[in-house]
């Protein structure tokens, strides 16, 4: 099997007497976006500290594209690329400037350094702003800078903390289709958010985080599936449809004055086939068939806050 690009087991961090990390197990494969989701003071910006070897664990162990965060951290940090919650542009430099004194900071050379600042440019649509202040930048253009200082040395692997916190919804659909883009040409993404619907919209999985551990962790299909509530509705054409439905169908709610009747159900193919299999018989006319199943609300609000501690919490109460 190939090696995964992020491997994280029992990972474990306090501070004094008060756990962040409470064995945590993670494997990211490469060329994937992987979400991690949990409420504020879960842990999800100590993982990612600890990943890109800002942080160092006090047990358990993390790689990152087969390299140990703890005893090779140098050859982590060459593979590896950051964007905080936080914009980390300097304002007193214009965009450009930014990127150059990256590049610099990378030791690409003068000649690589250049051709590489156009390139981030271009990709991120900034060229027009290049050489203004930053001060004229919007939020937007300022998140796209800051990624792109992320990849000015062309890292294999991405740490996004809530990389769209405070953008409007057009920059932060920007953002994720520059994020896609990265993954379809190979880079894998850790991304930490709050956005359910971003966690929805990016991740092929996703890993839920809640009081330092992973409370569950799959595609974002297998975690609605985890959670109860998903139902058909069929509408019928009079009382006799319905009637005959209601009786085939047992443990569903009828509802006389809509001619409706809710049937629990996983929204699979699998189920949806057996109830319209149930009911295909001329007497039963179905005019109208609706699916609703779980979404990430329903499962961060049923996964999350149950875990709570004494002494678990996150650093300075500041952490995510």
């Amino acid at each position: 099997m190939a090696t995964p690009a992020i491997a994280v087991s029992g990972l474990r961090k306090s501070y004094g007497d008060k756990v962040v990390l409470d064995g945590v197990d993670l494997v990211v494969p490469a060329g994937t976006i992987t979400a991690l989701l949990g409420p504020n003071g879960a842990g999800k910006t100590t993982t990612v500290h600890i990943l890109s070897t800002l942080l160092r664990p006090d047990g358990g162990t993390a790689s990152v594209d087969g390299a140990d965060v703890v005893r090779d951290p140098d050859t982590v940090r060459a593979s590896i690329g950051l964007t905080g919650q936080f914009s980390a542009v300097d304002g007193l430099l214009t965009g450009e400037e930014n990127l150059l004194l990256m590049a610099r900071l990378r030791h690409l050379g003068a000649a690589r350094s250049k051709t590489r600042v156009a390139e981030l440019l271009e990709q991120f649509d900034l060229v027009e702003a290049a050489r203004k202040p930053l001060a004229t930048y919007s939020g937007g253009m300022r998140r796209r800078l800051d990624l792109a200082m992320t990849l000015v040395s062309t890292p294999s692997v991405i740490f996004l903390d809530e990389p769209t916190t405070g953008l409007d919804p057009r920059s932060r659909h920007t953002m994720w289709d520059i994020v896609r883009d990265l993954v379809a040409e190979g880079t894998t993404v850790l991304l930490t958010t709050q956005y359910l619907e971003e966690a929805d919209e990016l991740a092929d999985r996703i890993a839920v985080l809640d009081g330092g551990r992973i409370v569950a962790d799959g595609t974002p299909d297998e975690l609605k599936r985890l959670v109860p509530g998903g139902h058909l509705r069929l509408r019928f054409a009079d009382d006799s449809a319905l009637d005959s439905a209601a009786h085939l169908l047992a443990g569903s709610a009828r509802d006389d004055s809509a001619l409706t009747l809710t049937v629990p159900s996983d929204g699979s193919v699998d189920a949806l086939r057996a109830v319209l299999d149930t009911l295909a018989t001329p007497q039963i006319e179905v005019v109208d068939l609706s699916i609703h199943t779980p979404d990430l609300d329903d499962v961060f609000f049923a996964l999350t806050g149950k875990t709570e501690r004494p002494g678990l919490t996150d650093t300075k109460g500041s952490e995510s």
